[in-house]
């Protein structure tokens, strides 16, 4: 079914006449890839082409549906008429301006002459609709939305609170323990998307979550922007150096705030209309009558965000929390506040066991935490987290910054008990040992690894855990053509007693690469780069653009038999509009049927100012 030619006419102009971001939004609302669009026009019958039009209606609600259905019966229309039609119908003309600004956005409304205009291809597929099974205009509008939500009852509030704190409390302490994991190591992205399945079992493992969970706790850790994609591997982002050190209840609140401004606005609106009602098959059912052609599309983006609001503690069993309604209604103060009230307290100080293990007694304060995690591992995380020092997780401390003193400092601070013997003999060892093997730069750019021990430096080569170093002999030391900091921290991860040096021999602290926060999609250059090719010669000489663009206005004119309102330049400067049915344009003339006076007219190309549809 082709596109009316009149309606590509007047979409084409408006699109022109867009902005860059307004035309960027549309075309990513659409997903319009741009093989073979060259310029407007053939925007326009991208648009315009039935399975697009399709695909763009099914992201939209019903009233609006509805809205776009009414004017299509109508033709062209004004605001008030509109309104008075939909009305006449028994729809709610309310939220008109909203919905006629909605489709404007996607392109399937326009506006000519101070007029609501729907495409005849937009028109004409929803007619179509009632033989694909989809609701006729009658049926958009009068049928009702599915019975009322179950109101959460009151009896019942305490179960779903601590149901949904314990799972907050849960998925807060997994994205620390996946940011610390990541900080030690970072993990691929695989080419098709998710993460290499040894990575994942790492992080699974670190976190105690069973395998499957892993992509959605990255997920809700990605959106708050505490991790990130770089170079193709995901590692800590900056802003998580702040979020480790904050307490429980603002990690959750950062983590419920980035869901809640990614929540798209429709999705919001159905949540927040259902703040104090059970979620789950009921609003799947609600959603598919908000979104008659949404189909799965709409449904899997309810399971996905629904599924969050579950880890999140937002709801618990499809029931929201406190927190959770105080988030979808009041915002993510209110709901801070109540969350942090159903957290267990937090504790300041530990028992230093002497078989080297360190148990908390309740929740580490999240500062404190992040510190002895430097030098210590986690063994195991719940309510009462279990660390163990080892020489590595003490020399990997060393190597951030820490000395014996300041260790020495902060495990004495923290302790209930004193710091037992066997502890403070590694303590002594690890300090010792520390440095043992230096990383520094050659003159020539190279990394060069020396050590007083030649029996580590043996070991080193053979290792295959760091074969990809590419480690060789060089006199009494090894070298590298990777750079220093690379090369350090590969060998920190590995557990070597390692510290960096610079060109006099002196211990330096590294900091570890933060990832930046996500970069922009491949899918936007694209779209940038549709823009710039549809934008090309507006620039550089507007005359030869104004020409090509009236050529191929007329040329679209012409093949679709389209009448034209032709404004023409005058000799004395005034202008005056002609409608006109184009023949031909050759030597620089258009040649048409004056449709008033059914004359032929010629008209020489430089006097005509403007083309339109015709009235």
């Amino acid at each position: 079914m082709p596109a009316s030619n009149d309606s590509a006419l007047v979409l084409a102009g408006q699109l022109r006449s867009l902005s860059d971001a307004a035309l960027a939004e549309l075309l990513t609302a659409r997903e319009i890839r741009g093989t073979g669009i060259r310029d407007f026009f053939d925007l326009a019958d991208a648009l315009l082409d039935p399975a697009a039009i399709q695909h763009a209606l099914g992201r939209l609600d019903r009233s609006t549906l509805a809205t776009l259905a009414a004017l299509g019966e109508l033709g062209p229309v004004t605001e008030a008429d509109a309104a008075a039609h939909l009305t006449t119908l028994g729809a709610d003309a309310a939220l008109l301006p909203e919905r006629l600004a909605t489709a404007a956005r996607l392109a399937l409304l326009t506006q000519h002459l101070g007029r609501w205009v729907v495409p005849a291809s937009v028109a004409e597929q929803l007619q179509l609709w009632p033989s694909l099974g989809l609701p006729s205009l009658h049926e958009l509008v009068s049928l009702s939305a599915p019975a009322a939500l179950s109101p959460v009852s009151g009896v019942d509030v305490k179960f779903t609170d601590h149901v949904a704190s314990e799972n907050a409390f849960q998925t807060t302490t997994s994205i620390a323990e996946l940011i610390a994991t990541l900080d030690l190591e970072s993990a691929r992205e695989l080419a098709r998307g998710g993460i290499a399945l040894p990575d994942s079992k790492r992080l699974a493992a670190a976190m105690g979550v069973d395998l499957d969970r892993v992509s959605g706790l990255l997920d809700i850790a990605s959106r708050a922007g505490l991790v990130a994609l770089d170079s193709g591997r995901w590692m800590p982002a900056e802003a998580s150096r702040t979020w480790m050190v904050d307490s429980s209840g603002e990690r959750w609140a950062l983590l419920a705030t980035a869901w809640l401004e990614r929540l798209p606005v429709d999705i919001r609106t159905i949540l927040r209309e259902r703040a104090h009602a059970v979620w789950g098959e009921r609003l799947e059912e609600y959603v598919a009558w908000l979104f008659p052609a949404g189909d799965d599309w709409m449904r899997d983006r309810v399971r996905v965000y629904t599924r969050d609001a579950e880890l999140l503690g937002i709801t618990a069993d499809n029931v929201p929390s406190t927190p959770g309604a105080a988030l979808l209604a009041s915002g993510a103060d209110a709901a801070a506040t109540a969350m942090a009230a159903l957290f267990p307290p937090e504790v300041a100080q530990v028992y230093l066991q002497h078989d080297l293990s360190i148990v908390s007694p309740g929740p580490l304060a999240p500062p404190i935490d992040a510190r002895l995690r430097t030098m210590a591992d986690v063994e195991g995380r719940a309510l009462a987290s279990t660390y163990r020092v080892s020489t590595a997780s003490l020399s990997r401390a060393m190597a951030a910054g820490e000395t014996e003193s300041s260790i020495r400092g902060f495990l004495g601070g923290i302790a209930l008990t004193g710091i037992p013997q066997p502890l403070d003999y590694l303590l002594t060892e690890a300090a010792s040992r520390y440095g043992l093997v230096r990383v520094g730069a050659t003159p020539e750019g190279r990394t060069y690894v020396s050590s007083t021990d030649g029996t580590l430096l043996r070991t080193l080569v053979v290792d295959h855990s760091i074969g990809s170093l590419g480690l060789v002999r060089s006199g009494d030391r090894l070298e590298s053509r990777y750079d220093r900091d690379l090369v350090f921290w590969a060998l920190s991860e590995a557990r070597y007693p390692v510290a960096a040096e610079n060109a006099a021999g002196e211990i330096v602290t590294l900091a570890r690469r933060q990832a930046s926060r996500i970069t922009a999609a491949a899918a936007t250059d694209t779209t940038g780069a549709l823009i710039e090719r549809l934008r090309v010669g507006s620039s550089a000489d507007p005359d030869v653009t104004g020409k090509a663009w009236l050529a191929r206005q007329l040329d679209v004119a012409i093949k679709g038999k389209v009448g034209l309102t032709v404004t023409v330049r005058m000799p004395d400067g005034s202008d005056v509009d002609y409608q006109l049915e184009p023949a031909s344009v050759g030597g620089g003339r258009l040649r048409a049927r004056d449709r008033r006076s059914d004359i032929e007219r010629t008209l020489p190309l430089t006097s005509i100012v403007a083309v339109a549809p015709a009235e």
